[in-house]
């Protein structure tokens, strides 16, 4: 989108008021919710129409057949929401899950707190310099987040690049390095779990 990204907004959200599909083909079925920040300039249906279209892509968390996902509005019971929120509303509600995001003293990551799964406009909206570098699409960032954050929800850990020039695993904090694998948004690739050495 044009023009800078605001660093602040609200501190009050906006959630997609509708229920989505039914993601995935059996196992344990998880609700989530999205909501977007007031003030961030991003449309809360987008959002959620573009987080449910990476849950729901084969190479995504449903496609080891053991979990399926679903968007609900906001008044319904869920699981956890995923929030997009400006840099300093993102860098609060991470620290009061215990999460500090902040780089060169700037809130910088997404984050996981226990029922959210919090992205910082900043990344949705620009990605990370070692991706534009290497031409990677914003599309395959937001992707690549929206798997990574939502894989702490579901109980999974940070691992390590498994090989120079192989895929990144999901769970690869790939917002701040590569470490000599290529960027990957997925947890599967050609339908195999992908991972590497944890941390």
């Amino acid at each position: 989108m044009p023009g800078p990204v605001p660093s602040a907004g609200r501190g009050s959200f906006g959630f997609d008021d509708r229920a989505g599909a039914l993601l995935g083909r059996s196992g344990t079925l998880r609700r989530y919710r999205v909501a977007v920040e007031h003030g961030s300039g991003e449309d809360v249906r987008a959002v959620g129409t573009e987080v449910e279209q990476v849950l729901a892509a084969p190479g995504s968390w449903i496609g080891g057949g053991r979990l399926r996902l679903q968007r609900v509005p906001a008044g319904a019971a869920h699981d956890f929401t995923v929030y997009l929120a400006t840099a300093r509303t993102a860098g609060r509600m991470c620290a009061a899950g215990g999460v500090d995001i902040r780089v060169g003293g700037r809130p910088y990551t997404s984050c996981r707190a226990p029922g959210k799964v919090i992205l910082n406009l900043d990344r949705w909206r620009t990605s990370v310099p070692h991706f534009v570098a290497a031409g990677v699409a914003l599309s395959v960032y937001r992707a690549y987040v929206v798997n990574h954050e939502v894989g702490h929800e579901l109980g999974h850990r940070h691992e390590r690049c498994p090989g120079r020039g192989r895929p990144a695993p999901v769970m690869m904090q790939q917002t701040l390095f590569l470490k000599g694998c290529t960027a990957n948004p997925w947890p599967y690739l050609d339908g195999r779990r992908h991972t590497g050495p944890r941390l």
